[in-house]
């Protein structure tokens, strides 16, 4: 390990000013390594904005790379249009393609790698390995289960389920744009965001060079509130959906961690938001079901009002 959980919380710490200097010195290293043969993956969200900005600031003429996968809010593709010097990429597959082929993005991506691995497994003892863990025979290892017992059910759901949705439709853009251009990758993620991405920090630093793609991810030791101050500092204008109550303008059509949702989920919200993809999510990909089946409700519910503290009997 290159750092410690103690090092990432002193840099999380700082003050913005003294991130902004370290994320442009990190950005520099990296630039200078590749002789400029580098590229921004823009997603349209606030965390690469705010990279774009910072990157573009040293280096006006680094492209930014966007994959236009259809599952964007329109928002999103809206202000992605309006950001200069973008190349627009698209998936080879569209989400319906994906989910017939491989399964849905259900609960998080480790439960639905844990789920197709297991759906896939050629041996029985392969399949108890993925449920309750043991020792790999293959191996000797002893191995820790990849589905929780809460997410059992799934392996026996009348639908599949599966985490290959993001690498058939952003990762493999990227990965072709970059043997294409031999370009290497700033992208926007933030350790704060999992703790797969804390462990990748303090394993790799914030300039992966030792990972088997290399990529820089010089905002690793922001926090979101970091985010919103420089954007609000700066008079930056961002897309409009975060306006509208959401706080990801990731995938529309994504139910990676929708089951922790408080209030409205995000496809409650969207029925009232954008009724017409809500429609297409519900009847034409079979989201209900999928929904329905994992406990998840998916019409929007109006506030209870004796919830409210200010409402007098």
């Amino acid at each position: 390990m290159k750092h410690t959980a103690g090092d990432l919380r002193q840099l999380q710490s700082l003050p913005l000013e003294a991130k902004v200097r370290m994320t442009l010195g990190r950005a520099r290293i990296w630039y200078d390594r590749w002789d400029g043969k580098v590229y921004i993956a823009f997603s349209g969200g606030k965390d690469s904005l705010v990279l774009l900005i910072l990157i573009r600031s040293i280096f006006p003429d680094v492209v930014a790379v966007f994959v236009n996968t259809g599952l964007a809010y329109p928002e999103t593709i809206e202000f992605v249009k309006t950001i200069p010097n973008v190349i627009w990429l698209r998936p080879d597959m569209n989400f319906m393609r994906v989910v017939e082929k491989y399964g849905y993005p259900v609960a998080s991506k480790m439960v639905a790698m844990g789920c197709d691995r297991h759906r896939n497994a050629k041996t029985e003892e392969q399949k108890k390995l993925r449920l309750w863990g043991g020792v790999c025979p293959s191996s000797g290892k002893q191995q820790a289960p990849t589905i929780p017992q809460k997410w059992h059910k799934l392996t026996w759901a009348p639908f599949k389920v599966s985490d290959k949705c993001c690498d058939v439709m952003k990762k493999r853009p990227f990965a072709a744009y970059e043997k294409e251009t031999g370009e290497h990758p700033f992208i926007g993620t933030m350790a704060s965001e999992s703790r797969l991405r804390e462990q990748q920090w303090m394993k790799y630093g914030c300039n992966a060079f030792d990972l088997g793609k290399p990529k820089s991810a010089p905002l690793s030791f922001w926090l979101e509130e970091d985010i919103w101050a420089y954007l609000k500092q700066n008079n930056v204008p961002y897309s409009r959906i975060y306006d509208m109550g959401e706080k990801r303008t990731g995938c529309m059509f994504c139910m990676f961690g929708v089951h922790m949702e408080k209030g409205n989920n995000r496809f409650q919200r969207m029925q009232k938001t954008h009724p017409k993809q809500w429609k297409f999510c519900m009847d034409t990909l079979g989201l209900r079901e999928v929904l329905k089946y994992i406990g998840v409700p998916c019409e929007w519910r109006d506030p209870d009002p004796m919830l409210f503290d200010d409402i007098k009997p």
